[in-house]
């Protein structure tokens, strides 16, 4: 349980993010559901643009596979498969080829060799584990902080926790540019190679920089929360 102050606090903390994150997964939602209406002048699906895209860049390796799921579209480096929801593999629409573009942009971070993409892949097993054993250790170190007054191994504990759970922030941090570059990969190939006009491209724009807006807002809340923990223990210990 938090105290009423520890509570005011966390509201401080995370609020901020909070309310970032929902306004970022509004708009991608509305943004979705409106150009997911929206006919591409060419009328191919998420699927073919994908295709066409991977394939203009020597990509022919690459496979295109149908997943379950709403917007769950991810591009896997470790089998070289793009996978593409129902709406976004049949559709075709602005929302669908942005969607599609948007994770091929992401093959061909992995292909080039992208620093930042090489960075995040590594990092993955380091954030499953610190993002759920981190608050766990620090949790058991602040009870013997609570327990032995001025504990420094319980100090020390918390402290580990903090900074497994920092992993989390860092991964958020990382992931920014791996977005936005693999976005702005898409929007130069939807206009050099796939002909989008300037009213598609407004479309497109709208739907990939509301979906960065996401992470822009689960960076913060990320770090935020290392922040929350961290002055917690050491506001403790002054």
């Amino acid at each position: 349980m938090l105290s009423s102050g520890n509570y005011v606090l966390y509201l401080c903390f995370s609020l901020p993010a909070l309310l970032l994150g929902l306004f970022a997964q509004f708009k991608v939602k509305s943004n979705f559901s409106k150009y997911s209406r929206v006919r591409t002048s060419s009328g191919a699906s998420g699927a073919q643009v994908a295709r066409l895209m991977l394939d203009q860049n020597g990509l022919h390796n690459v496979k295109i596979e149908l997943t379950q799921g709403h917007l769950s579209d991810h591009y896997d480096p470790s089998k070289k498969v793009l996978r593409l929801s129902k709406d976004v593999y049949y559709g075709n629409t602005i929302a669908a080829a942005g969607i599609a573009a948007h994770e091929s942009g992401h093959a061909l971070q992995h292909s080039k060799g992208y620093f930042p993409l090489h960075i995040r892949s590594l990092m993955v097993p380091s954030v499953r584990l610190g993002s759920w054993l981190g608050p766990v250790i620090f949790s058991i170190g602040m009870m013997m902080e609570y327990l032995i007054s001025n504990s420094d191994l319980g100090f020390q504990i918390a402290l580990i926790g903090i900074i497994l759970f920092a992993a989390t922030a860092l991964f958020s941090i990382i992931t920014l540019p791996v977005e936005i570059n693999a976005s702005k990969r898409a929007k130069k190939w939807l206009v050099t190679s796939a002909g989008f006009n300037k009213e598609e491209m407004r479309g497109v724009n709208q739907m990939l920089d509301s979906a960065a807006l996401t992470y822009v807002a689960a960076a913060v809340q990320a770090i935020m929360s290392v922040l929350y923990y961290a002055t917690i223990l050491f506001r403790r210990r002054d």
